[in-house]
């Protein structure tokens, strides 16, 4: 089928084209303008990590609140267990600490960090041989050595001297 064009016809025609075009043009424009980029603000931090936060400035308490509701919606995070154990350790709620160290090994065996806190907290009650049973499976976890080794060792020594 062909279709013939007058002069008017395709005058018409071009003009309705370049009308489609300024509206889409446009259209895009304010699309592009409504789309993230550097000038638009951050996205709120995640609890997990407001509470990292709260750990990294010794604000244990709140780190500990925001941590709770993170396990609750998030059980098998072995990292929020982790950092819940160690505000609780560091907020002197030894039972509770323990509890959450052990919900991270449940979940990762070879969590380094809950592991070496786990020993640190076991130092703290006095349990030198569960300490040293946390060092060994670092060991074992650390085959090239890593600074939760070193640390966990550290404090052993350092308990065991005084």
């Amino acid at each position: 089928m062909l279709i013939i064009i007058g002069s008017g016809g395709f005058d018409m025609l071009y003009r309705t084209f370049i009308v489609a075009l300024l509206i889409f043009g446009i259209g895009s424009t304010a699309m592009a303008a409504g789309s993230t980029s550097s000038s638009t603000p951050a996205a709120t931090p995640s609890k997990y990590d407001q509470a990292v936060d709260a750990v990294d400035s010794g604000k244990y308490k709140r780190a500990a609140r925001l941590l709770e509701k993170v396990v609750k919606s998030e059980p098998r995070n072995a990292d929020a267990w982790n950092y819940l154990g160690f505000s609780y350790r560091h907020l002197q709620k030894l039972d509770e600490s323990l509890d959450a160290y052990q919900q991270a090994l449940a979940i990762d065996p070879n969590h380094r960090g809950a592991n070496e806190y786990l020993g640190e907290l076991y130092l703290m009650t006095g349990d030198v041989a569960k300490a040293k049973e946390r060092l060994e499976a670092l060991k074992r976890i650390c085959t090239s050595g890593c600074e939760e080794y070193d640390d966990l060792e550290g404090a052993i020594k350092a308990h065991a001297s005084g």
